[in-house]
Protein backbone atom coordinates (compact mmCIF):
# COMPACT_ATOMS: atom_id res chain seq x y z
CA UNK A 1 0.00 0.00 0.00
CA UNK A 2 3.03 2.23 0.60
CA UNK A 3 4.81 1.36 -2.21
CA UNK A 4 1.70 1.97 -4.72
CA UNK A 5 1.06 5.73 -2.79
CA UNK A 6 4.73 6.39 -3.36
CA UNK A 7 4.38 5.45 -6.79
CA UNK A 8 1.27 7.80 -7.74
CA UNK A 9 3.32 10.83 -5.57
CA UNK A 10 5.83 10.35 -7.57
CA UNK A 11 4.00 10.07 -10.90
CA UNK A 12 1.83 13.50 -9.67
CA UNK A 13 5.28 14.64 -9.06
CA UNK A 14 7.42 13.99 -12.15
CA UNK A 15 3.86 14.22 -15.02
CA UNK A 16 4.78 17.99 -15.68
CA UNK A 17 8.75 17.45 -16.26
CA UNK A 18 7.77 14.50 -18.30
CA UNK A 19 5.58 16.43 -20.17
CA UNK A 20 7.88 19.61 -21.16
CA UNK A 21 10.40 16.53 -21.83
CA UNK A 22 7.90 14.76 -24.40
CA UNK A 23 7.14 18.28 -26.28
CA UNK A 24 10.87 18.95 -26.49
CA UNK A 25 11.65 15.51 -27.16
CA UNK A 26 8.69 15.34 -30.34
CA UNK A 27 10.16 16.92 -33.01
CA UNK A 28 13.75 16.64 -32.14
CA UNK A 29 12.93 12.86 -32.56
CA UNK A 30 11.90 13.69 -36.03
CA UNK A 31 14.48 16.24 -37.23
CA UNK A 32 17.10 13.93 -35.94
CA UNK A 33 15.23 11.00 -38.23
CA UNK A 34 14.93 13.33 -41.50
CA UNK A 35 18.58 14.42 -40.92
CA UNK A 36 19.94 11.05 -40.68
CA UNK A 37 18.22 10.06 -43.66
CA UNK A 38 16.28 7.33 -41.98
CA UNK A 39 12.21 7.06 -42.16
CA UNK A 40 10.70 9.67 -39.79
CA UNK A 41 9.24 7.33 -37.79
CA UNK A 42 12.50 5.46 -36.42
CA UNK A 43 13.18 8.74 -34.86
CA UNK A 44 9.65 8.48 -32.72
CA UNK A 45 10.58 4.16 -32.01
CA UNK A 46 13.96 5.10 -30.73
CA UNK A 47 12.01 8.33 -28.43
CA UNK A 48 9.83 5.84 -27.13
CA UNK A 49 12.35 3.01 -26.39
CA UNK A 50 14.66 5.86 -24.85
CA UNK A 51 12.08 6.43 -22.81
CA UNK A 52 10.54 3.55 -21.63
CA UNK A 53 13.40 0.89 -22.31
CA UNK A 54 16.22 2.81 -20.72
CA UNK A 55 14.48 4.58 -18.30
CA UNK A 56 12.98 1.53 -16.10
CA UNK A 57 16.66 0.18 -16.53
CA UNK A 58 19.08 2.93 -16.04
CA UNK A 59 19.25 4.68 -12.39
CA UNK A 60 19.92 8.09 -13.58
CA UNK A 61 17.23 9.93 -12.18
CA UNK A 62 17.67 13.05 -14.48
CA UNK A 63 19.46 11.66 -17.72
CA UNK A 64 16.91 11.45 -21.07
CA UNK A 65 17.27 8.99 -23.41
CA UNK A 66 16.61 9.40 -27.49
CA UNK A 67 17.80 9.83 -31.17
CA UNK A 68 20.95 11.69 -30.61
CA UNK A 69 22.32 14.85 -33.18
CA UNK A 70 25.82 13.58 -32.85
CA UNK A 71 25.46 10.06 -34.48
CA UNK A 72 23.54 12.01 -37.52
CA UNK A 73 26.72 12.02 -39.68
CA UNK A 74 27.45 8.39 -38.87
CA UNK A 75 24.43 6.94 -39.33
CA UNK A 76 23.72 8.90 -42.42
CA UNK A 77 27.12 7.70 -43.95
CA UNK A 78 26.28 4.25 -42.96
CA UNK A 79 22.44 4.08 -44.82
CA UNK A 80 24.18 5.60 -48.00
CA UNK A 81 26.73 2.96 -47.98
CA UNK A 82 24.83 0.20 -47.14
CA UNK A 83 22.03 0.96 -49.29
CA UNK A 84 19.28 0.26 -47.03
CA UNK A 85 17.85 1.06 -44.02
CA UNK A 86 16.68 -2.35 -43.24
CA UNK A 87 20.56 -3.66 -43.31
CA UNK A 88 21.55 -0.26 -41.00
CA UNK A 89 19.26 -1.69 -38.11
CA UNK A 90 21.70 -4.53 -37.99
CA UNK A 91 24.22 -2.20 -37.11
CA UNK A 92 22.48 -0.80 -34.31
CA UNK A 93 21.86 -4.28 -32.46
CA UNK A 94 26.00 -4.87 -33.11
CA UNK A 95 26.49 -1.47 -31.35
CA UNK A 96 24.14 -2.19 -28.64
CA UNK A 97 25.58 -5.89 -28.46
CA UNK A 98 29.15 -4.17 -27.91
CA UNK A 99 27.68 -1.32 -25.41
CA UNK A 100 26.29 -3.96 -22.77
CA UNK A 101 29.73 -5.59 -23.25
CA UNK A 102 31.20 -2.20 -22.07
CA UNK A 103 29.04 -2.51 -19.21
CA UNK A 104 29.69 -5.30 -18.35
CA UNK A 105 33.58 -4.50 -18.47
CA UNK A 106 33.29 -1.66 -16.32
CA UNK A 107 34.36 0.67 -19.33
CA UNK A 108 31.81 3.80 -17.61
CA UNK A 109 34.42 4.56 -14.70
CA UNK A 110 36.12 6.49 -17.36
CA UNK A 111 33.86 9.54 -16.91
CA UNK A 112 35.17 9.86 -13.44
CA UNK A 113 38.22 11.59 -14.84
CA UNK A 114 35.61 14.43 -16.81
CA UNK A 115 36.66 17.15 -15.12
CA UNK A 116 33.56 19.42 -13.52
CA UNK A 117 34.49 22.71 -15.61
CA UNK A 118 34.65 20.35 -18.95
CA UNK A 119 31.36 19.59 -17.86
CA UNK A 120 29.85 22.94 -17.09
CA UNK A 121 31.40 23.97 -20.37
CA UNK A 122 29.91 21.32 -22.44
CA UNK A 123 26.49 22.65 -21.02
CA UNK A 124 27.13 26.25 -21.60
CA UNK A 125 28.04 25.46 -25.64
CA UNK A 126 25.00 23.25 -25.97
CA UNK A 127 23.03 26.24 -24.59
CA UNK A 128 24.62 28.62 -26.58
CA UNK A 129 24.14 26.36 -30.27
CA UNK A 130 20.78 25.68 -28.81
CA UNK A 131 19.40 29.30 -28.69
CA UNK A 132 21.71 29.88 -32.27
CA UNK A 133 19.94 27.41 -33.79
CA UNK A 134 16.41 27.81 -32.29
CA UNK A 135 16.65 31.60 -33.33
CA UNK A 136 15.80 30.98 -37.03
CA UNK A 137 12.78 28.63 -35.78
CA UNK A 138 11.41 31.53 -33.46
CA UNK A 139 11.31 33.99 -36.58
CA UNK A 140 9.81 31.31 -38.86
CA UNK A 141 12.43 30.35 -40.84
CA UNK A 142 12.54 26.70 -40.99
CA UNK A 143 14.48 25.37 -43.84
CA UNK A 144 16.78 23.36 -41.21
CA UNK A 145 16.02 20.56 -39.57
CA UNK A 146 15.53 20.36 -35.98
CA UNK A 147 18.30 18.18 -33.98
CA UNK A 148 21.50 19.70 -35.55
CA UNK A 149 23.98 20.79 -32.81
CA UNK A 150 25.82 22.60 -34.62
CA UNK A 151 25.72 25.72 -35.80
CA UNK A 152 27.97 25.27 -39.08
CA UNK A 153 26.77 22.60 -40.18
CA UNK A 154 24.54 24.11 -42.92
CA UNK A 155 27.21 26.75 -43.48
CA UNK A 156 26.70 30.52 -42.28
CA UNK A 157 27.11 32.48 -45.10
CA UNK A 158 25.85 36.14 -46.04
CA UNK A 159 23.30 34.07 -48.15
CA UNK A 160 22.12 32.32 -45.79
CA UNK A 161 21.27 35.74 -43.33
CA UNK A 162 19.73 37.20 -46.39
CA UNK A 163 17.64 34.07 -46.91
CA UNK A 164 16.36 34.44 -43.36
CA UNK A 165 15.58 37.74 -43.40
CA UNK A 166 13.95 37.36 -46.61
CA UNK A 167 11.43 34.19 -44.77
CA UNK A 168 10.60 35.79 -41.40
CA UNK A 169 7.22 34.77 -40.65
CA UNK A 170 5.12 37.60 -38.77
CA UNK A 171 2.73 34.86 -37.01
CA UNK A 172 5.98 33.13 -36.18
CA UNK A 173 7.22 36.00 -34.57
CA UNK A 174 4.13 36.90 -32.33
CA UNK A 175 3.43 33.66 -31.59
CA UNK A 176 6.98 32.84 -30.03
CA UNK A 177 6.90 36.29 -27.90
CA UNK A 178 3.67 34.71 -26.84
CA UNK A 179 5.14 31.65 -25.17
CA UNK A 180 8.46 33.11 -23.99
CA UNK A 181 5.63 35.72 -22.13
CA UNK A 182 4.27 32.69 -21.03
CA UNK A 183 6.80 30.70 -19.80
CA UNK A 184 8.41 33.44 -18.49
CA UNK A 185 5.40 34.01 -16.22
CA UNK A 186 5.45 30.76 -15.27
CA UNK A 187 8.94 31.04 -14.06
CA UNK A 188 8.45 33.87 -11.83
CA UNK A 189 4.79 34.57 -10.54
CA UNK A 190 4.22 33.03 -7.28
CA UNK A 191 0.79 31.87 -8.51
CA UNK A 192 1.34 30.24 -11.35
CA UNK A 193 4.83 28.38 -10.17
CA UNK A 194 2.24 26.73 -7.75
CA UNK A 195 0.26 24.72 -10.54
CA UNK A 196 2.68 22.51 -10.48
CA UNK A 197 0.60 19.77 -12.60
CA UNK A 198 0.05 22.56 -15.50
CA UNK A 199 3.69 23.25 -17.12
CA UNK A 200 4.51 26.25 -18.57
CA UNK A 201 5.69 24.68 -21.65
CA UNK A 202 2.17 22.54 -21.97
CA UNK A 203 0.37 25.80 -21.70
CA UNK A 204 2.65 28.13 -24.04
CA UNK A 205 2.03 24.89 -26.54
CA UNK A 206 -1.62 25.07 -26.16
CA UNK A 207 -1.79 29.12 -26.69
CA UNK A 208 0.31 28.72 -29.32
CA UNK A 209 -1.80 26.44 -31.26
CA UNK A 210 -5.80 28.51 -30.35
CA UNK A 211 -3.49 31.48 -31.92
CA UNK A 212 -2.80 29.64 -34.79
CA UNK A 213 -6.10 28.23 -35.47
CA UNK A 214 -7.36 31.97 -35.10
CA UNK A 215 -5.39 33.45 -37.66
CA UNK A 216 -6.51 30.69 -39.93
CA UNK A 217 -10.12 30.94 -39.05
CA UNK A 218 -9.76 35.07 -40.02
CA UNK A 219 -7.88 34.23 -42.91
CA UNK A 220 -4.86 36.61 -41.69
CA UNK A 221 -1.70 36.51 -43.00
CA UNK A 222 -0.22 35.67 -39.84
CA UNK A 223 -1.33 32.38 -40.23
CA UNK A 224 0.80 29.72 -40.20
CA UNK A 225 1.50 26.53 -42.11
CA UNK A 226 3.23 23.47 -43.90
CA UNK A 227 7.25 23.32 -42.73
CA UNK A 228 6.47 26.16 -39.72
CA UNK A 229 4.31 23.37 -37.93
CA UNK A 230 5.55 19.89 -36.08
CA UNK A 231 5.16 16.88 -38.52
CA UNK A 232 3.69 13.63 -37.39
CA UNK A 233 2.80 10.53 -39.81
CA UNK A 234 -0.76 9.96 -40.09
CA UNK A 235 -1.45 6.39 -40.78
CA UNK A 236 -4.98 5.90 -41.14
CA UNK A 237 -5.07 2.33 -40.34
CA UNK A 238 -3.40 -0.18 -38.28
CA UNK A 239 -1.68 -1.55 -41.91
CA UNK A 240 -0.90 1.65 -42.94
CA UNK A 241 1.23 2.00 -39.41
CA UNK A 242 2.72 -1.66 -39.81
CA UNK A 243 4.41 -0.15 -43.09
CA UNK A 244 5.85 2.71 -41.31
CA UNK A 245 7.76 0.52 -39.52
CA UNK A 246 10.83 -1.54 -40.57
CA UNK A 247 12.79 -4.30 -39.69
CA UNK A 248 16.07 -5.49 -40.10
CA UNK A 249 17.18 -7.38 -42.68
CA UNK A 250 19.67 -10.18 -40.80
CA UNK A 251 21.61 -11.16 -43.61
CA UNK A 252 23.03 -7.19 -43.54
CA UNK A 253 25.48 -9.42 -40.47
CA UNK A 254 27.62 -10.92 -43.57
CA UNK A 255 28.36 -7.42 -44.51
CA UNK A 256 31.97 -5.95 -43.14
CA UNK A 257 30.39 -2.51 -43.40
CA UNK A 258 27.57 -3.10 -40.80
CA UNK A 259 30.34 -4.30 -38.17
CA UNK A 260 32.56 -1.50 -38.73
CA UNK A 261 29.47 0.76 -38.45
CA UNK A 262 28.16 -0.74 -35.40
CA UNK A 263 30.94 -0.66 -33.50
CA UNK A 264 31.76 3.00 -34.77
CA UNK A 265 28.04 4.02 -32.96
CA UNK A 266 29.12 1.94 -30.04
CA UNK A 267 31.65 3.99 -29.34
CA UNK A 268 30.63 7.67 -30.03
CA UNK A 269 27.27 6.33 -28.41
CA UNK A 270 28.93 5.72 -25.39
CA UNK A 271 31.22 8.48 -24.88
CA UNK A 272 28.27 11.26 -25.25
CA UNK A 273 26.36 9.26 -23.38
CA UNK A 274 28.82 9.12 -20.36
CA UNK A 275 29.34 12.89 -20.98
CA UNK A 276 25.65 13.35 -20.84
CA UNK A 277 25.56 11.68 -17.13
CA UNK A 278 27.82 13.36 -15.64
CA UNK A 279 26.51 16.71 -17.08
CA UNK A 280 22.88 15.64 -15.70
CA UNK A 281 24.71 14.70 -12.28
CA UNK A 282 25.46 17.84 -12.45
CA UNK A 283 21.89 19.40 -13.04
CA UNK A 284 20.54 17.00 -11.07
CA UNK A 285 19.61 19.11 -7.53
CA UNK A 286 19.99 16.25 -4.97
CA UNK A 287 23.51 15.48 -6.39
CA UNK A 288 22.91 11.54 -6.98
CA UNK A 289 25.50 9.57 -8.76
CA UNK A 290 24.57 7.67 -11.52
CA UNK A 291 26.07 3.79 -12.19
CA UNK A 292 27.68 3.98 -15.55
CA UNK A 293 28.63 1.02 -15.60
CA UNK A 294 24.66 0.01 -15.40
CA UNK A 295 24.00 3.19 -18.28
CA UNK A 296 26.03 1.63 -20.47
CA UNK A 297 24.27 -1.69 -20.13
CA UNK A 298 20.80 0.02 -20.33
CA UNK A 299 22.73 1.86 -23.62
CA UNK A 300 22.93 -1.75 -24.66
CA UNK A 301 19.54 -3.23 -24.47
CA UNK A 302 17.78 0.08 -25.78
CA UNK A 303 19.79 0.46 -28.48
CA UNK A 304 19.36 -3.70 -29.41
CA UNK A 305 15.30 -3.29 -28.57
CA UNK A 306 15.27 -0.16 -30.94
CA UNK A 307 17.09 -1.76 -33.69
CA UNK A 308 15.03 -4.96 -33.78
CA UNK A 309 11.78 -2.71 -33.83
CA UNK A 310 13.30 -0.02 -36.74
CA UNK A 311 14.11 2.84 -34.42
CA UNK A 312 17.80 4.76 -34.66
CA UNK A 313 20.55 4.36 -32.17
CA UNK A 314 20.24 6.29 -28.81
CA UNK A 315 22.19 7.36 -26.41
CA UNK A 316 21.82 9.77 -23.28
CA UNK A 317 21.00 13.46 -25.13
CA UNK A 318 22.20 16.58 -23.35
CA UNK A 319 19.04 18.78 -24.58
CA UNK A 320 16.42 16.63 -23.08
CA UNK A 321 17.81 15.98 -19.77
CA UNK A 322 18.58 19.90 -19.40
CA UNK A 323 14.39 20.27 -20.24
CA UNK A 324 13.74 17.59 -17.59
CA UNK A 325 15.50 18.86 -15.00
CA UNK A 326 15.08 22.07 -15.57
CA UNK A 327 10.94 21.31 -15.75
CA UNK A 328 11.79 20.00 -12.11
CA UNK A 329 12.32 16.20 -12.47
CA UNK A 330 13.06 14.32 -8.99
CA UNK A 331 13.27 10.68 -10.46
CA UNK A 332 13.12 8.37 -13.64
CA UNK A 333 9.77 8.53 -13.60
CA UNK A 334 10.13 11.41 -15.87
CA UNK A 335 11.82 10.11 -18.35
CA UNK A 336 9.34 7.01 -18.52
CA UNK A 337 6.18 9.08 -18.24
CA UNK A 338 7.84 11.24 -21.64
CA UNK A 339 8.07 7.59 -23.09
CA UNK A 340 4.25 6.55 -22.44
CA UNK A 341 3.40 10.12 -23.81
CA UNK A 342 4.85 9.83 -27.00
CA UNK A 343 3.92 6.35 -27.65
CA UNK A 344 -0.20 7.32 -26.94
CA UNK A 345 0.22 10.86 -28.76
CA UNK A 346 1.90 9.19 -32.03
CA UNK A 347 -0.70 6.29 -32.00
CA UNK A 348 -3.71 8.12 -31.06
CA UNK A 349 -3.52 11.69 -31.80
CA UNK A 350 -0.82 12.69 -34.56
CA UNK A 351 -3.06 15.05 -36.34
CA UNK A 352 -3.79 17.37 -32.96
CA UNK A 353 -0.06 16.97 -32.62
CA UNK A 354 0.47 18.54 -36.24
CA UNK A 355 -0.94 21.67 -35.33
CA UNK A 356 1.37 22.73 -33.04
CA UNK A 357 3.81 25.61 -34.40
CA UNK A 358 7.48 25.18 -34.05
CA UNK A 359 7.99 28.94 -33.43
CA UNK A 360 6.26 27.55 -30.08
CA UNK A 361 8.74 25.29 -29.65
CA UNK A 362 11.47 27.01 -30.27
CA UNK A 363 10.64 29.27 -27.08
CA UNK A 364 10.53 26.45 -24.74
CA UNK A 365 14.31 25.62 -26.09
CA UNK A 366 15.57 28.91 -26.26
CA UNK A 367 14.68 29.24 -22.55
CA UNK A 368 16.31 26.25 -21.89
CA UNK A 369 19.94 26.98 -23.43
CA UNK A 370 19.56 30.58 -21.34
CA UNK A 371 19.58 28.61 -18.20
CA UNK A 372 22.07 26.26 -19.61
CA UNK A 373 24.69 29.36 -20.94
CA UNK A 374 23.06 31.79 -18.20
CA UNK A 375 25.89 34.60 -17.41
CA UNK A 376 26.03 33.15 -13.73
CA UNK A 377 28.47 30.34 -14.88
CA UNK A 378 31.04 32.30 -16.65
CA UNK A 379 31.20 34.27 -13.49
CA UNK A 380 31.51 31.89 -11.35
CA UNK A 381 34.43 30.16 -13.43
CA UNK A 382 35.97 34.15 -14.46
CA UNK A 383 36.32 33.82 -9.95
CA UNK A 384 38.14 30.65 -9.56
CA UNK A 385 40.66 31.34 -11.40
CA UNK A 386 42.36 31.28 -14.91
CA UNK A 387 42.82 27.23 -14.49
CA UNK A 388 39.19 26.82 -14.13
CA UNK A 389 38.00 29.65 -16.55
CA UNK A 390 40.05 28.76 -19.33
CA UNK A 391 39.56 25.13 -19.79
CA UNK A 392 35.68 26.14 -19.50
CA UNK A 393 35.50 28.98 -21.99
CA UNK A 394 37.51 27.29 -24.36
CA UNK A 395 35.24 24.05 -24.23
CA UNK A 396 32.55 26.43 -24.89
CA UNK A 397 33.65 27.57 -27.70
CA UNK A 398 35.24 24.25 -28.75
CA UNK A 399 31.74 22.65 -29.40
CA UNK A 400 30.10 25.82 -30.67
CA UNK A 401 32.28 25.99 -33.67
CA UNK A 402 32.85 22.35 -33.90
CA UNK A 403 31.05 19.41 -32.28
CA UNK A 404 30.15 17.95 -29.10
CA UNK A 405 33.22 15.36 -28.95
CA UNK A 406 35.87 17.63 -30.47
CA UNK A 407 34.91 20.66 -28.08
CA UNK A 408 35.19 18.19 -24.87
CA UNK A 409 38.15 16.72 -26.26
CA UNK A 410 39.82 20.28 -26.88
CA UNK A 411 38.82 20.74 -23.32
CA UNK A 412 40.09 17.86 -22.02
CA UNK A 413 43.84 18.74 -23.77
CA UNK A 414 43.88 22.19 -22.06
CA UNK A 415 42.59 20.92 -18.71
CA UNK A 416 45.39 18.38 -18.57
CA UNK A 417 48.20 21.13 -20.19
CA UNK A 418 47.02 23.24 -16.94
CA UNK A 419 47.96 20.51 -14.57
CA UNK A 420 51.01 19.51 -15.57
CA UNK A 421 51.88 23.36 -15.95
CA UNK A 422 50.34 23.68 -12.28
CA UNK A 423 52.30 20.33 -11.28
CA UNK A 424 55.70 22.35 -12.34
CA UNK A 425 54.81 26.05 -10.49
CA UNK A 426 53.45 25.11 -7.17
CA UNK A 427 54.01 26.82 -4.39
CA UNK A 428 57.21 24.64 -3.73
CA UNK A 429 58.85 25.64 -6.66
CA UNK A 430 60.94 28.28 -5.36
CA UNK A 431 63.38 30.82 -7.02
CA UNK A 432 67.16 30.90 -6.19
CA UNK A 433 66.70 34.32 -4.51
CA UNK A 434 64.37 32.65 -2.20
CA UNK A 435 66.87 30.11 -1.39
CA UNK A 436 69.42 32.39 -0.97
CA UNK A 437 67.61 34.40 2.10
CA UNK A 438 66.67 30.64 3.71
CA UNK A 439 69.10 28.99 6.46
CA UNK A 440 67.71 25.52 5.74
CA UNK A 441 65.67 23.72 3.69
CA UNK A 442 63.46 20.90 4.19
CA UNK A 443 61.51 19.37 0.78
CA UNK A 444 58.81 17.06 2.67
CA UNK A 445 58.12 14.57 -0.12
CA UNK A 446 53.87 13.87 -0.21
CA UNK A 447 52.65 10.60 0.22
CA UNK A 448 53.27 9.53 -3.28
CA UNK A 449 55.48 11.22 -5.69
CA UNK A 450 54.63 11.50 -9.32
CA UNK A 451 56.41 11.98 -12.75
CA UNK A 452 54.24 15.43 -12.23
CA UNK A 453 56.38 16.31 -9.48
CA UNK A 454 59.66 15.91 -11.51
CA UNK A 455 59.82 19.09 -12.58
CA UNK A 456 59.42 21.67 -9.80
CA UNK A 457 61.65 19.21 -7.63
CA UNK A 458 64.31 19.31 -10.57
CA UNK A 459 63.59 22.89 -10.55
CA UNK A 460 63.90 23.44 -6.65
CA UNK A 461 67.48 21.07 -6.50
CA UNK A 462 68.94 23.00 -9.13
CA UNK A 463 68.24 26.62 -7.24
CA UNK A 464 69.58 25.54 -4.20
CA UNK A 465 72.98 27.31 -3.51
CA UNK A 466 76.57 25.68 -2.49
CA UNK A 467 76.89 25.32 1.29
CA UNK A 468 73.66 25.08 1.83
CA UNK A 469 71.65 22.86 4.45
CA UNK A 470 68.93 20.42 2.54
CA UNK A 471 66.72 18.56 4.73
CA UNK A 472 64.58 15.54 2.25
CA UNK A 473 61.64 14.04 4.28
CA UNK A 474 60.04 10.92 2.61
CA UNK A 475 58.95 9.57 6.46
CA UNK A 476 55.08 9.73 4.72
CA UNK A 477 56.01 8.74 1.53
CA UNK A 478 54.68 5.47 0.42
CA UNK A 479 55.75 5.76 -3.92
CA UNK A 480 58.28 7.60 -5.34
CA UNK A 481 58.34 7.27 -9.25
CA UNK A 482 61.87 6.05 -10.23
CA UNK A 483 62.69 9.28 -12.19
CA UNK A 484 62.76 11.63 -9.11
CA UNK A 485 63.93 8.67 -6.58
CA UNK A 486 67.26 8.63 -9.25
CA UNK A 487 67.60 12.41 -9.35
CA UNK A 488 67.58 12.53 -5.53
CA UNK A 489 70.02 10.06 -5.07
CA UNK A 490 72.31 12.13 -8.00
CA UNK A 491 71.84 14.81 -5.93
CA UNK A 492 72.94 13.67 -2.84
CA UNK A 493 75.49 11.49 -4.20
CA UNK A 494 77.17 14.06 -6.62
CA UNK A 495 76.29 17.81 -7.08
CA UNK A 496 75.92 17.57 -3.08
CA UNK A 497 79.85 16.52 -2.42
CA UNK A 498 81.03 19.20 -5.31
CA UNK A 499 79.43 21.97 -3.94
CA UNK A 500 79.55 21.50 -0.29
CA UNK A 501 76.04 21.24 0.04
CA UNK A 502 74.93 19.21 3.44
CA UNK A 503 72.05 17.32 2.49
CA UNK A 504 70.28 14.90 5.06
CA UNK A 505 67.74 11.85 3.65
CA UNK A 506 65.09 10.90 6.46
CA UNK A 507 62.81 8.37 5.86
CA UNK A 508 63.62 6.78 2.34
CA UNK A 509 63.36 2.71 1.70
CA UNK A 510 65.32 0.73 -0.57
CA UNK A 511 62.07 0.61 -2.94
CA UNK A 512 59.17 1.60 -4.16
CA UNK A 513 56.75 -0.44 -5.79
CA UNK A 514 53.26 0.33 -5.30
CA UNK A 515 51.62 3.07 -6.72
CA UNK A 516 48.07 4.34 -5.87
CA UNK A 517 47.85 7.96 -7.32
CA UNK A 518 49.47 11.05 -8.05
CA UNK A 519 49.91 13.85 -5.05
CA UNK A 520 51.58 17.09 -4.72
CA UNK A 521 55.45 17.55 -2.51
CA UNK A 522 55.80 20.19 -0.73
CA UNK A 523 59.05 22.44 0.56
CA UNK A 524 59.32 24.40 4.06
CA UNK A 525 62.07 26.86 4.02
CA UNK A 526 63.41 28.06 7.27
CA UNK A 527 64.17 31.52 7.00
CA UNK A 528 67.16 33.39 8.71
CA UNK A 529 65.84 35.59 11.82
CA UNK A 530 66.73 39.58 11.47
CA UNK A 531 69.19 40.80 13.40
Amino acid sequence: MQKSKSLIGGIKENFPSGLVVFLVALPLCLGIALASGAPPLSGIISGIVGGIVIGLISNSNISVSGPAAGLTAIVFDAITDLGAFNLFLCAGIVAGIIQLILGFIRAGSISNYFPNNVIEGMLAGIGIIIILKQIPHALGFDKDYEGHESIFDKGLNFGYFLELFAAIHPGAIVVTIVSVGILLAWDHIPVLKKLKLLPGALVAVIAGILINEFFKMTDSPLAISGDHLVVLPTPSSLEDFKNLITFPDFSGFTNPKVWIAGATIAIVASIETLLCIEASDRLDVRRRITDTNLELKAQGIGNLVSSLIGGLPMTSVVVRSSANANAGATSKLSTIIHGVLLLICVLSIPTILNLIPLATLAAVLILIGYKLAKPATFKHFWRNGKYQFIPFLATVLAVVFTDLLKGVGIGLLISVFYILQGNMKRAYYLSRKTLDEADEITIKLAEEVSFLNKAAIKKTLKNIKPGSKVIIDARTTSYITTDVLEMIQEFANIRAKEEDIDVELIGFKTSYRDYASDQDSHVVVTHRRAM
